[in-house]
């Protein structure tokens, strides 16, 4: 069974990846779908049950999950930077071509630098996207930038791509005053209305559900444009995932499902996770069009999700697309993983197989990008981000009172109460706070 006879049982009009030409599963996958298409049904005994699509059958044969190869991995460009197929080289400009990659190089550039700066105390935590850049800058560039993005923690290059700079990133992690989330939350939880990207939240798989609902809203209003909702393989195995699939399925939702599958959930390998085809193979049973495509090939996963936006926005249904890719650093400056995965295994993914490796082969061999273009960058943008490092460490904190601001549209009599009661006793108290690191706050009712 090919993965397009997948993408036209779930009804997609073929057309619309008519570019992905996907290589067939094994005959033993091919043997195993024929048993499930053969029928003992004639025509007038069809099966009427309202949960299914089924024949009937007089074999009594159970499906398993192991005779097949599993739905294979799209990509452009092998690991030496070369295209596979010319026909399936989306043929980027060149200036798109050079963003791409020197964003993905800035995201690398900053991700180095705060990870030390947590390491040095001066932040409080930070998470890396070491290995899985070619994903964030592939679907990016393929999206309307008004399409509306929920993440989970590991997209910052998506909002980078989007005009998020190098100040408010460097604000929201040292929650400053200049922070749009006003220092409220920990680090790497961005969000910003302006590029159309949802503030991040820490518990595991919520946003799943919550991008439903906005695509459901989006579907309503006709308005063009899609979700695009991230999660991790790991996030996959909570219980809001489920809910997220099948809802976006029965409602027939405008949204793209973008599992980044790098391998590890935390400290847990993907074979300990489940033992099915992945997360694309769910997307069948949920009746949701799916494909699985090499993460760390940033052309082809630019190929896969400007078809995957064709389908949810023209046919107004959801897409699952898990891009198959390798965390190379810790889960997050909490974490050791060298606890639990071999220093060699690291290194061959950030030697061998890395995104912005092939991409700077490939940009190499198209005469776009040559060895003192690389290091005049590097110089470049390690000024950058340093620049804006500098900036935002010199900032204040926000005013303590915004704890109690926007809490609701209009401070309530009990927030009043508590905000002044807080003025109040940090104003007897004073020499035990560090108020001079934060913004003034205004003074307590009973001082005016």
């Amino acid at each position: 069974m090919s993965l397009s006879l997948v993408f036209k049982i779930l009804r997609p009009r073929k057309a619309l990846f008519s570019n992905l030409r996907i290589k067939k599963f094994s005959n033993t996958f091919s043997h195993v779908g024929s048993r499930l298409f053969s029928s003992s049904s004639t025509p007038d005994d069809q099966p009427n049950f309202p949960g299914s699509k089924s024949q009937f059958t007089d074999k009594l044969d159970f499906i398993r999950s192991d005779l097949y190869d599993g739905i294979p991995v799209y990509r452009v460009m092998d690991r030496k930077g070369n295209i596979i197929n010319e026909s399936e080289d989306p043929k980027l400009d060149k200036d798109l071509l050079v963003k791409i990659y020197q964003k993905m190089t800035l995201l690398n550039t900053m991700d180095r630098i705060l990870y030390e700066s947590q390491r040095q105390g001066r932040i409080s935590f930070y998470m890396t996207n070491y290995g899985e850049e070619g994903t964030h800058m592939g679907s990016a560039a393929a999206l309307n930038d008004k399409d509306l993005v929920f993440g989970q923690y590991r997209e910052a290059g998506v909002l980078m791509w989007r005009g998020f700079s190098l100040d408010q990133f460097m604000n929201q992690c040292y929650s400053n005053c200049k922070d749009l989330g006003k220092g409220r939350q920990m680090p790497v939880h961005y969000g910003s209305p302006e590029h159309h990207f949802v503030t991040i939240s820490s518990t595991l798989a919520t946003q799943m559900p919550q991008a439903v609902g906005a695509a459901y809203s989006f579907k309503r209003a006709q308005n063009g444009l899609c979700v695009i909702c991230y999660f991790g393989e790991g996030a996959a195995s909570e219980g809001d995932a489920h809910a997220a699939f099948n809802f976006a399925a029965t409602l027939d939702c405008p949204i793209i499902f973008f599992c980044r599958n790098n391998g590890y959930a935390i400290s847990t390998p993907t074979h300990e996770q489940y033992r099915g085809d992945g997360i694309a193979g769910r997307g069948p049973a949920y009746g949701l069009a799916s494909i699985r495509v090499d993460g760390n090939d940033v052309l082809a996963v630019y190929n896969v999700t400007k078809a995957a936006r064709r389908i949810v926005t023209e046919e107004g249904r959801p897409v699952l697309i898990e891009a198959m890719t390798y965390r190379i650093g810790h889960h997050s400056t909490s974490d050791d993983s060298t606890a639990y995965r071999s220093v060699d295994e690291v290194r061959y993914w950030d030697e061998k197989d890395h995104p912005i490796s092939r991409l700077r082969r490939f940009m190499k061999k198209q005469n776009l990008w040559d060895d003192d273009k690389e290091k005049a960058w590097k110089d470049e943008s390690k000024k950058q981000v340093m620049k804006s490092f500098a900036k935002a460490e010199k900032l204040k904190k926000p005013a303590p009172e915004l704890l109690f601001t926007d809490v609701y549209d209009e401070l309530t009599p009990h927030l009043q109460e508590q905000m002044d009661e807080m003025k109040r006793h940090v104003s007897k108290h004073a020499d035990h706070y560090p108020l001079k690191n934060f913004e003034e706050m205004t003074p307590f009712a009973e001082e005016k």
